[in-house]
């Protein structure tokens, strides 16, 4: 169980809240993980339990059927379902797609969609990565041409989280190639229009419950209202809302490598080698040692990076900073702790295995290890 009250981020309110999604877990999530994963995605069911338990958008204003809470409650419920080894589809949904529609859509358009994803009957995504345009989103190749009162859109897009449940899908596209990155926009688009296609749900190493796809748009007619904010803008709405992004992989990355401490010490403890506890070895708790120094920086320094954020002061580089720190501690703890499980943590009947294979994307996706020191080091 994450030790989190001694946090300055944190009071009664926030405890009584934590405690509802630890039993949310434990209830929904806990019994279910092997089926989960089994099936590829989060069913239905579990998106609606989550929303009446308040677990979706818990920041959302009161006006469209949220809490009206902050991003600490947005925080709790990532620590601890992340610790609970939920897929990061929830906090796609809560911490990344939503703010684009909050501060930069239309009325009509928050009318319409924030409430249902507060309920989970709206499931969304994001579109940005191609198959030929990672990190680099400059580089994107789908397009969306005016049509009257429409935009045609036609491309594909890939890795995309949700893709398979999701109702509604924010979509980077080229509405002026000819002006590059300035060209970009980001446009809404429902999952019935038609031409709209899935692809088929992707084989990964980890976060096996987590629905990840290709997506296909085929001459995708949506109406000029579902661009978000102003055409040719998106690629600035994109910069200003990642810091929030890669501060939630950060606190994910933080969660999971608690968790993979945490069955470091449960497995060595219980495991005997050599005539005594594996925990009883200089070397293991060594290892355990040097973790635990570094967990213990790392949630001070997300208590740290939460209060900015909260006050509008998170800036992209610090997120940046985050983002590669507790992506890379995670990878080094996730490791650690499978290493010393020995044998039995290649075995997938034990923990360590999930939180290791899940804990490997974190690198990669909200802009790879390799990007943020590039970014960091531009600032310098």
């Amino acid at each position: 169980m994450l030790q989190r009250d001694d946090s300055s981020l944190y009071n009664e309110d926030h405890r009584a809240f934590r405690e509802t999604v630890r039993q949310f877990a434990a209830r929904e999530l806990t019994p279910h993980i092997e089926e989960y994963e089994e099936a590829g995605q989060l069913p239905r069911e579990f998106w609606l339990k989550a929303g009446e338990a308040g677990l979706l958008c818990p920041n959302m204003p009161e006006e469209y059927g949220g809490l009206g809470l902050d991003f600490t409650f947005n925080a709790i419920v990532n620590e601890e379902l992340t610790y609970a080894s939920l897929a990061d589809s929830f906090t796609l949904h809560n911490d990344v797609t939503q703010p684009y529609l909050l501060h930069y859509a239309s009325e009509e358009l928050k009318q319409r969609w924030l409430p249902k994803m507060v309920t989970g009957e709206a499931i969304t995504a994001i579109a940005m990565t191609e198959p030929g345009a990672g990190s680099d989103l400059q580089g994107v190749r789908t397009t969306a041409r005016r049509d009257g009162d429409d935009y045609i859109i036609n491309g594909s897009k890939t890795y995309i989280t949700n893709g398979q449940n999701a109702d509604i899908v924010l979509t980077v596209c080229k509405t002026e190639p000819e002006l590059g990155a300035k060209g970009t926009s980001l446009i809404l688009i429902e999952a019935d229009r038609e031409g709209f296609a899935r692809g088929r749900n992707l084989d990964k190493v980890g976060q096996w419950m987590a629905d990840t796809s290709e997506l296909f748009f085929n001459d995708v007619r949506v109406p000029a209202s579902n661009v978000i904010g102003e055409v040719n803008r998106g690629f600035i709405y994109l910069v200003s809302e990642l810091a929030q992004e890669r501060l939630s992989i950060a606190l994910s990355s933080q969660a999971a490598a608690q968790r993979a401490y945490d069955e470091a010490i449960g497995f060595t403890k219980d495991r005997n080698a050599f005539g005594k506890k594996v925990f009883d070895f200089q070397n293991t708790r060594f290892t355990l040692a040097d973790l635990k120094a570094k967990l213990q920086v790392g949630w001070s320094h997300l208590d740290w990076a939460i209060a900015r954020h909260i006050r509008g002061e998170l800036s992209i580089e610090e997120a940046a900073c985050a983002k590669y720190w507790h992506t890379e501690m995670q990878w080094e703890a996730c490791d650690a702790a499978l290493q010393l499980h020995g044998g039995a943590g290649y075995m997938n009947e034990y923990p360590i295995a999930r939180v290791w294979r899940d804990a490997r994307i974190r690198r990669i996706y909200g802009g790879t290890s390799e990007i943020m020191k590039e970014l960091i080091g531009r600032s310098l």
